[in-house]
């Protein structure tokens, strides 16, 4: 994040006064404290400085990159996750082709009666299952999704960076994000490439 010139005098004054108050902070600059306000809000929020009751603020010490991944390893996959595509496992190659296409995903989630995740459906499997003998239109995706024990998941309150992770180490395009239900796998969520593309695109700008 760049800072602005009068937060950057901010920080100058806290680094080598500090701890000190926003009211002696906007002493020094001939500014109200309500002036002030925002721009410590931002400081504060973006880690610059820390703030104590009857204090005042202080400098945390943390570089840009420090506080950038800081806040970067405290997100956790609930902060960001996207609604899942879910189809019933016995849903036709053909049906499957069709929502992936007008849902504009690259992923679709299989489950059962149960709502139990059983299986997980990439592009490469549908394209896997359109050529060779398979009638598309009366053959289920069950047929070609990935089963457990070989599906990547996540919970609601992994750390974001683990999920990360678990995208480039597996090589795929999304993990579903379940959460458990007695002994069933219920997807609640998504997480995608997109997705941290995303929070990395926030966090710079």
């Amino acid at each position: 994040m760049e800072l602005n010139s009068r937060q950057e005098k901010i920080l100058k004054i806290v680094k080598q006064h500090g701890p000190i108050t926003g009211s002696k902070i906007a002493e020094q600059l001939s500014l109200t404290r309500a002036t002030l306000r925002p721009d410590l809000a931002i400081l504060t929020m973006s880690g610059y400085l820390d703030a104590r009751p009857r204090v005042g603020y202080f400098y945390t010490g943390k570089e840009p990159a420090e506080v950038l991944t800081s806040k970067i390893r405290n997100i956790l996959v609930r902060d960001v996750q996207s609604l899942p595509i879910v189809i019933k496992e016995d849903t036709s190659i053909y049906e499957a082709i069709v929502k992936m296409f007008l849902e504009d995903v690259g992923t679709l989630y299989a489950i059962d009666d149960d709502r139990d995740l059983v299986g997980v459906i990439s592009r490469k499997d549908l394209l896997k299952g359109t050529m060779g003998k398979n009638d598309i239109e009366k053959t289920p995706v069950s047929i070609i999704m990935t089963r457990k024990p070989h599906i990547t998941t996540c919970y609601p309150n992994d750390l974001l960076i683990y999920a990360a992770n678990q995208l480039i180490e597996k090589q795929i395009d999304s993990i579903p994000v379940i959460d458990k239900d007695a002994d069933k796998d219920i997807v609640i969520g998504r997480i995608t490439k997109t997705n941290i593309t995303k929070v990395f695109v926030n966090l710079m700008e």
